[in-house]
């Protein structure tokens, strides 16, 4: 469960990058009813989708390139400065440099040892997400890897995270739930996926952060998805102890997963 009162370690933003963020902006407001809305001048394009009048994602133009448009999950981190170094020593890679955003707070990025691309963020004075684990925000995240037990002791040592197993392993690969340090498994925020050979074509050979909206029905919002020239790869499929679960991308390739909460 991801909630407003971040962790060190626990998901605090997320934000897709973009070609044409008019587009974008259509697309997600169809499937979740967000508004993309510039809270500051000064942001160069960057747009904080809102639902209702809560901050719940954002949305920014692709940064150079080569970029391809992505999800990016933010972490909440108390000191982004030290983290540089500590990424690096764990084979981590430094994206952009720790650097200040206006005076909403301080930020880094990094690809891990297995080419996932992740965030952190200090706050100063915007914390992050301002709802979560509700319709239309984000419920959940998902590592994607090829090397489970790599990404397990990278992220272990960095965010000191805690794993447990869970009873969604099978045929998709082994699921590990992650929780933040110090927390009961009330506040498990998501899982990393093993995957099996075959499936390790899904994410091109590197690993890949996933966020998980949830949505009251997968259905629905699977129509507007492909309506909004979205692609859906699987799903839905009744996952149990979870829901429905339908794994999908914007009409310009970025990956997200749509969940439907079990009525359980």
């Amino acid at each position: 469960m991801i909630t407003t009162d971040f962790l060190p370690g626990a998901p605090c933003w997320v934000e897709v990058s973009s070609p044409d963020t008019d587009a974008s902006a259509a697309f997600y407001r169809r499937v979740f009813g967000w508004k993309a809305i510039e809270d500051d001048p000064e942001a160069a394009g960057y747009l904080c989708f809102k639902l209702d009048e809560d901050s719940v994602a954002g949305l920014g133009p692709l940064l150079g390139e080569g970029e391809h448009p992505a999800w990016t999950v933010f972490f909440h981190d108390p000191d982004v400065d030290s983290t540089v170094p500590a990424a690096e020593r764990l084979g981590g890679t430094v994206l952009f440099e720790p650097f200040d955003v206006l005076r909403l707070g301080r930020t880094a990025q990094f690809f891990d040892p297995q080419g996932a691309r992740f965030a952190v963020w200090n706050p100063i004075d915007f914390p992050g997400l301002q709802r979560a684990d509700t319709h239309g925000t984000l419920c959940r995240v998902e590592l994607w890897t090829p090397d489970g037990d790599g990404s397990e002791e990278f992220y272990r040592e960095l965010f000191h995270w805690r794993y447990t197993d869970s009873p969604r392993s099978a045929g998709n690969g082994r699921h590990r739930t992650i929780t933040p340090a110090g927390a009961g498994r009330d506040r498990d925020q998501g899982d990393i996926v093993a995957l099996p050979p075959e499936r390790v074509d899904d994410t091109e050979g590197s690993a890949e952060w996933n966020p998980v909206f949830q949505v009251a029905d997968a259905d629905e919002a699977l129509e507007a998805v492909r309506a909004g020239g979205g692609q859906v790869y699987t799903g839905p499929e009744d996952t149990p102890g979870v829901g429905r679960i339908a794994v999908c991308a914007d009409p310009f390739g970025a990956g997200f997963i749509l969940s439907e909460p079990s009525q359980d």
